[in-house]
């Protein structure tokens, strides 16, 4: 029993990294898009000069003609390499720990799977989301300045810990935790129950489930992630700005701001490219996923 388990954790290792390689690599512009829309209400941000956009097409317009189209891959390095890491922690833990929860017959309930979900999604958050995003969203941000300071990765991750320490690589580590458990708990549980439900109806093998269903299954899942988590998304991103210190207490203080100044709709803001990215990604993620667990099997 115990080669079979390690086996297939090393399967679900694997397979996660490439599919979460795969979708950085595809959906990054989007998530560049609402990083700046995200950033841009932030008070520090307009009075040290930054851009601000009118809309997400404006916003992807308006980089592409003043940066050329690489500029929508702006952060792309710290990005790509977090979310081929945060996949393969994800998918493992997940499977892992949904294997402990089932039942003496083998199933899994709502709850359960809700919980296998948020467990793998606050690992991956403390571990590898909180840096690699910290990283990405202070990218985004010098390039909004007038003036930008960072040649690269490398230098902003030197310039940030010789500022701030090692502790300012993990700034917004409680938002991401938060935001990434919460993701993981919702998208999971939808993507799983859906499929459940889709077996139940069809009788399709679950472990060949054709790519078309496993894509659309994931951009459902994806949907339901985006408009049920956004408020924390927001507050992620504005905790890891380099003005955060600045401006924010602590992630509720920042969330209350954020309301209070900007209005309750400002917690969803960015929302938009956000749902063109998870709902994407979602269906790119699993549908990867499942054709590399086939490939292993």
């Amino acid at each position: 029993m115990a080669p079979r388990q390690k086996g297939n954790a090393t399967h679900s290792l694997v397979a996660g990294t490439v599919a979460g390689a795969v979708e950085g690599a595809v959906t990054y512009p989007t998530e560049l898009v609402k990083t700046k829309m995200q950033l841009q209400g932030s008070q520090q941000y307009l009075a040290q000069g930054g851009r601000t956009y009118r809309g997400p097409i404006d916003c992807a317009v308006t980089t592409v003609r003043t940066e050329g189209a690489g500029g929508l891959y702006r952060g792309l390095a710290p990005m790509l390499l977090g979310n081929a890491a945060k996949a393969g922690v994800r998918f493992l833990t997940y499977d892992t720990v949904k294997e402990w929860l089932r039942d003496a017959d083998g199933k899994l309930t709502m709850p359960r799977m809700m919980l296998a979900g948020l467990c793998a999604g606050v690992i991956e958050g403390g571990t590898v989301v909180a840096p690699s995003e910290t990283i990405k969203t202070r990218l985004i941000h010098d390039k909004c300045m007038p003036q930008p300071q960072y040649r690269g990765m490398r230098d902003c991750v030197q310039a940030t810990v010789r500022a701030d320490g090692i502790a300012g690589i993990y700034r917004g580590v409680v938002p991401v935790m938060a935001r990434q458990g919460a993701n993981s708990c919702v998208r999971f549980a939808a993507y799983d129950s859906l499929k459940q439900l889709l077996v139940g109806r069809t009788g399709v093998d679950p472990q060949h489930l054709p790519v078309a269903y496993s894509f659309g299954l994931g951009m459902a899942a994806g949907i339901i992630t985006v408009y049920s988590t956004m408020p924390l998304d927001v507050v992620k991103t504005r905790m890891q700005s380099p003005s955060a210190q600045a401006e924010y207490k602590n992630t509720l203080h920042c969330a209350w701001r954020v309301a209070s100044h900007e209005g309750i709709r400002a917690l969803w803001k960015g929302a938009t490219p956000r749902l063109s990215r998870l709902m994407f990604s979602g269906a790119i993620v699993f549908a990867v996923y499942e054709e590399a667990m086939k490939l292993m099997r």
